[in-house]
């Protein structure tokens, strides 16, 4: 059964995995965008995504690009989760795993650290 909450309480629920990000994680992530969307037109049941260089794989004159994007799909994750802690949860998973690509991190990796 999917839950469905307003676009304010579900804009607090991507703030607030924000806010988990560690430290030592959040004080890199520099010229990056987070979308909400209700689906992605070309894969509507991903949760996420990003779309960018992965820090890694920049060079040093990796300068004047557009900012990189996660993009976080609030009616994919509403009709992937049960209930308004599920969905909380759902989210923080979905920020981390697209946080963890801007990193450079694989889907290995991401599963691994408990970010699939």
């Amino acid at each position: 059964m999917a839950v469905q909450v307003s676009q304010e309480v579900f804009d607090g629920m991507v703030n607030d995995a924000l806010d988990k990000i560690p430290d030592n994680f959040a004080r890199h992530l520099r010229n990056v965008v987070i979308l909400v969307s209700d689906f992605n037109p070309d894969s509507p049941t991903i949760l996420g995504l990003y779309e960018g260089v992965a820090l890694p794989e920049r060079t040093f004159d990796h300068t004047g690009y557009l900012p990189d994007t996660i993009s976080i799909y609030k009616g994919a994750l509403e009709r992937y989760c049960t209930d308004e802690q599920d969905l909380a949860h759902q989210i923080m998973v979905t920020v981390f795993h697209e946080v963890g690509h801007y990193f450079g991190m694989d889907e290995a990796q991401l599963h691994h650290l408990g970010w699939g």
